[in-house]
């Protein structure tokens, strides 16, 4: 297994190792006691969730805020996305950064999203099954978004009319948004 930092502090890339033969492949997905090593050992997953996406699908960018905040592990078990994860901690170095990444069926790469980003991702391929396992519970109370194409963020999604829900459509921009999380050093 290959790990891998980003520019988002606390955001990692995980590569499984991939057991291929003429019969298919094989891969943990994840295996608790290695990925408290990665990730530390107070992240445990709690709910498993699963998205169908058709092409030009577009969702996010959401999150949740305490006491609901939730982390992610996020990959793609059918077709290929556009990744994207953005910095909403207040005061952090790279708020209101965001990197950008494929995850595919081809490249199994897994993503872990702690607690202060928001995510969204652009189905690339007529259909995407996309898994995301969880910190927290789903609480809509709790639940918050940033406009998809907020000027400010300067996200290439690389497509202008993508399939957005009515939800998505209405969220507020960056510069809108409640100081919920705030950055803490350590």
């Amino acid at each position: 297994m290959h790990t891998e930092k980003t520019a988002l502090e606390g955001v990692v890339i995980i590569e499984p190792d991939v057991f291929a033969d003429e019969r298919g492949y094989f891969f943990e997905m994840a295996e608790e006691k290695r990925y408290q090593e990665i990730l530390g050992v107070g992240v445990t997953f709690v709910q498993d969730n699963l998205s169908v996406s058709n092409k030009n699908v577009l969702r996010g960018l959401h999150y949740q805020v305490p006491p609901f905040a939730q982390g992610k592990l996020v990959q793609v078990l059918r077709g290929k996305v556009l990744d994207v994860v953005l910095d909403v901690r207040f005061g952090s170095p790279t708020f209101g950064k965001h990197i950008t990444m494929e995850l595919s069926d081809e490249n199994h790469r897994q993503l872990f999203i702690p607690v202060g980003f928001a995510h969204g991702f652009l189905a690339q391929t007529d259909s995407v099954i996309f898994s995301y396992k969880c910190t927290n519970f789903y609480s809509k109370e709790h639940e918050r978004g940033i406009l998809w194409n907020d000027p400010a963020l300067g996200i290439e999604w690389g497509i202008d009319n993508p399939l957005v829900s009515d939800k998505d459509k209405v969220l507020p921009l960056l510069k809108d948004i409640a100081k919920e999380f705030v950055f803490k050093t350590n």
